[in-house]
């Protein structure tokens, strides 16, 4: 597992691009969608490496934000909306 086993950057890049060279050889489609997420976003990824945090509070709280504007179909004042997330989350 790339991620639990290595703490070094450079040893990360280079098994996720040996991974990403067995995928392209093994032919499967389904794989390949995987894959290319991957290839575009791999410095993100890797930035895991840097300090060891993910973006998953961020993901979080964006999720709660939508709930929260869903819930009120919509959002028409923009400013009472920032207001009222700012007592909510804050």
């Amino acid at each position: 597992n790339i991620f639990n086993q290595n703490t070094d950057i450079k040893i990360a890049y280079t098994k996720l691009a040996h991974w990403y060279k067995q995928v392209e050889e093994s032919g499967f489609k389904s794989f390949q969608t995987v894959a290319n997420s991957i290839s575009l976003n791999y410095r993100s990824i890797l930035n895991y490496f840097v300090n060891r945090s993910t973006n998953a509070s961020a993901e979080s709280f964006n999720a709660k934000i939508k709930a929260f504007s869903a819930q009120f179909r919509g959002v028409k004042n923009t400013e009472f909306f920032l207001f009222r997330l700012s007592r909510i989350f804050a």
